[in-house]
């Protein structure tokens, strides 16, 4: 498969993954209704989510190994597809949040393999302009998840933004049958996946960048998980209203992804790592303040702000951490992911239990959040975020 489609694929499956986090958030106050359950029970669906995203990113690691990249990839669309469709026919919140689970260990594999094969294919300056494009697919399904979630529980009810998932997995599925096999590198060492994992972990040239990453990360799965109640319960917008803060949202991330993918490899990855997570706190700093004094303003605008740093974090920091890794393989980005989806699975459940109506507090821990990522990139040093 040339490289020009294994990008292609790789963006749209991180594209339906990352729907699963955005698309239903306008419908959340028509689901509580819906389930006759408190709101914060409907917001832990997106850690049940996040959880089952996290889980099993080791294993579908070690299963690329021994099976294939388009195995695993075709598996975990499918897993993703068919939970999908039964959350839309669920009437009770804990199934639910099982589904939500079940959902997330599907799109844990689509995320771990579309990375995994950039990996396989990129390295150097030319990784992060890679991943820089999954990082632009990811924004993408920010502003057009949240628009099309509203939409469609406007027109059809929240069952349709399931079942349109369900569907536009199944027809990646199909077409992705029709391709060749994703061909991948023979694994040049003979550990088993433990000891590859605690290889890696216990190196701090990787740690470092993925933790700030992952924290960067927890910014916007903070945001994500409150929002919906912050402006639609708190301030009183309407879901329309809500799902249309989508689009300056993804044009924030838009932006920071194109300035990766056009100038780091004239940069270099250290200026972007930067510059992102300056960015990234100076917003967060901004709506903490927005928070404190309730101004819608200053909540969204400085968020599309810090959006941006975290679009230029990202991409670089995996990118980053995945080469410093001592071990080449999938093992590292699997690792990667697996911190990442476990950070904003914790994060999202202390985020959900914060109450609405104190803003400041939701605001409060996004600065907290992107203060420890400034620290693990300063503690990184000049050393740590030189290419490989």
């Amino acid at each position: 498969m040339k490289k020009e489609s294994i990008i292609f694929i790789a963006c749209i499956t991180v594209f339906l993954a990352q729907l699963g986090i955005t698309i239903y958030l306008p419908a959340s106050p028509v689901l509580a209704k819906a389930f006759s359950c408190p709101p914060k029970d409907v917001a832990l669906a997106l850690s049940a989510f996040l959880i089952g995203m996290a889980a099993p990113m080791l294993a579908w690691g070690s299963l690329s190994e021994k099976h294939g990249r388009k195995t695993m990839l075709s598996a975990s669309l499918l897993l993703y597809a068919l939970s999908s469709a039964v959350i839309a026919l669920t009437h009770h919140v804990e199934a639910f949040i099982l589904l939500r689970f079940l959902q997330g260990m599907g799109a844990s594999g689509m995320s771990v393999m579309s990375r995994v094969m950039i990996r396989d294919h990129f390295s150097g300056a030319q990784l992060a302009k890679s991943l820089s494009w999954l990082s632009i697919s990811f924004v993408v399904s920010l502003g057009v998840g949240q628009y099309l979630g509203s939409l469609l529980l406007i027109a059809l009810g929240w069952q349709a933004i399931f079942f349109g998932l369900s569907i536009s997995t199944l027809a990646l599925l199909f077409a992705l049958a029709r391709l060749p096999a994703v061909n991948s590198p023979t694994a040049s060492h003979s550990q088993s996946s433990v000891s590859a994992y605690l290889m890696i972990l216990r190196s701090r040239d990787f740690l470092l960048p993925a933790l700030a990453g992952g924290l960067g990360y927890g910014v916007i799965i903070t945001f994500n998980t409150c929002a919906p109640f912050i402006f639609q319960d708190s301030l009183r917008w309407s879901a329309s209203e809500y799902g249309m803060l989508g689009w300056p949202i993804s044009l924030s991330y838009f932006v920071g992804a194109w300035l990766v993918n056009r100038h780091v490899v004239r940069k270099g990855r250290s200026f972007f790592i930067l510059l992102g997570v300056a960015i990234l706190l100076a917003g967060c700093t901004t709506m903490l303040l927005g928070g404190i004094l309730q101004q819608s303003l200053l909540l969204w605008l400085p968020y599309c702000l810090a959006v941006s740093g975290q679009a230029m974090n990202y991409p670089v920091s995996m990118a980053i951490a995945t080469e410093k890794a001592p071990l080449s393989g999938p093992y590292a980005m699997a690792l990667c992911g697996f911190l990442h989806q476990l950070m904003a699975a914790a994060i999202g459940a202390i985020a959900s239990i914060l109450p609405g109506q104190h803003i400041w507090m939701s605001t409060g821990l996004m600065l907290l959040l992107a203060m420890a990522a400034l620290a693990a990139i300063a503690r990184s040093g000049p050393r740590g975020l030189e290419p490989a």
